[in-house]
C-alpha cells in the first residue's frame, strides 16, 4: 500500500517552502506560554526533600527543593520573588516531566 504524498506550503520570511508534514507533526501539542506562577520539574525523578512551607515568602533564587533525577540531586529554585501558595508534592513522590510541583502567588 503506497502512502499518499501531500504536499504544504509554508511562508517564512516571504519566502514560500513546499514540503510533506508527517502525522506526528500535525498532532503535536500546541506550544503554551508557561505560567510564571507554577514552579514545574524539568526532569522526572523522585522528590527528595521539600525546603519551603506554605504561606512562605521566598525570593528569586532561593532554594524549593530537591529533586533527584539518575542519581543526581538537583535543587529547583524559586524563579521569581512570591509566596508559596501551595506545596502540591511530598517528599518520596515521584515526578513526571513539566508537573507542577509548588505553586506561588
Amino acid at each position: 500500500m503506497e502512502e499518499q504524498k501531500i504536499l504544504t506550503s509554508l511562508v517564512i520570511d516571504d519566502t514560500v517552502y513546499t514540503t510533506k508534514l508527517t502525522n506526528k507533526y500535525k498532532m503535536r501539542k500546541p506550544y503554551t506560554v508557561p505560567d510564571p506562577k507554577m514552579v514545574t520539574a524539568f526532569i522526572p525523578g523522585i522528590i527528595r526533600e521539600i525546603l519551603v512551607k506554605r504561606g512562605q515568602h521566598v525570593n528569586e533564587g532561593d532554594k524549593l527543593l530537591i529533586l533527584e533525577a539518575m542519581k543526581m540531586k538537583n535543587t529547583v529554585t524559586a524563579h521569581k520573588t512570591g509566596k508559596v501558595k501551595e506545596v502540591k508534592v511530598k517528599c518520596g513522590d515521584m515526578v513526571l516531566k513539566n508537573q507542577i510541583l509548588i505553586e506561588l502567588e
